[in-house]
């Protein structure tokens, strides 16, 4: 899967930082002499560019390249928009509750999860384990930390270095957050789906998914939420304490601890 990737860029004043990035990500890298249509010997790109890091489907007809952006589009749209603590994965960490939590979520992703936590004030810890995915979210913080709608909001976002097996179990967050790749059957936008289909592509299903929940338990001081497709067994087969239904999916609430006893 991951072999079907390589790093390149569009600018020839790219070339060295492409060439380390490839080189920290274990990835070949190509310079590109000809548009991306053309490339024939990866199915996928991650390439460099003025704009930032981009996920870029190569042959004829392929769609934009994908980036991590937290200040246009779809994630900025729902951070105005979106219904506050009154959308359901603010319902579902407990933010009905109380306020300010600290979350770590543990499959960040694009991090767009993690920005409407951040959004609506928690502090968001993030872990992500895939070298490609890591650097688009790593990227995408940054150029957003120069963005002045939203550079107080990722501030609260820290990018951790390890996976969260690497994390000391004495290391407590109020919640832990996890997504864990599954594939998805249900409705979504023509762009989620392009993006979805990108990374399935490119990550596949996590095979150990089931093993994450022991973690998260360990981690959590106060509830562990998993989001999961409707159709979606329960992670390691566990019964969650409640759940909350979504339009496109749901929200599995493991309860170690009442929010109600968190001092505010």
């Amino acid at each position: 899967m991951l072999n079907s990737i390589a790093v390149a860029t569009t600018d020839r004043f790219l070339e060295s930082e492409s060439r380390l990035l490839a080189q920290s990500l274990n990835l070949a890298f190509i310079p590109l002499s000809s548009p991306i249509k053309f490339v024939s010997e990866y199915d996928y790109l991650l390439l460099k560019t003025p704009d930032g890091l981009a996920v870029a489907k190569t042959g004829k007809g392929a769609p934009k390249p994908v980036y991590v952006d937290f200040t246009s589009g779809a994630v900025d749209h729902r951070r105005r928009f979106g219904g506050g603590k009154g959308q359901d994965i603010a319902k579902a960490v407990g933010l009905n509750k109380r306020s300010n939590l600290s979350i770590l979520d543990a499959t960040a992703g694009l991090g767009r999860d993690a920005f409407v936590l951040a959004s609506l004030g928690c502090s968001v810890s993030l872990c992500e384990r895939v070298g490609f995915v890591r650097a688009m979210l790593q990227d995408g913080l940054y150029r957003a930390s120069f963005h002045h709608e939203v550079a107080d909001i990722v501030s609260k976002m820290p990018l951790l270095d390890t996976d969260i097996t690497g994390l000391d179990a004495t290391m407590k967050f109020d919640v832990v957050f996890l997504d864990p790749m599954y594939p998805h059957t249900e409705k979504s936008s023509a762009a989620a789906k392009k993006e979805m289909a990108f990374f399935r592509d490119l990550v596949g299903k996590d095979l150990d998914a089931d093993n994450l929940l022991p973690h998260a338990m360990q981690l959590a001081e106060y509830r562990v939420v998993v989001k999961r497709p409707k159709s979606a067994p329960f992670l390691n087969d566990a019964e969650p304490t409640y759940q909350l239904e979504g339009k496109s999916g749901r929200f599995d609430i493991y309860v170690l601890k009442s929010l109600d006893s968190l001092s505010a």
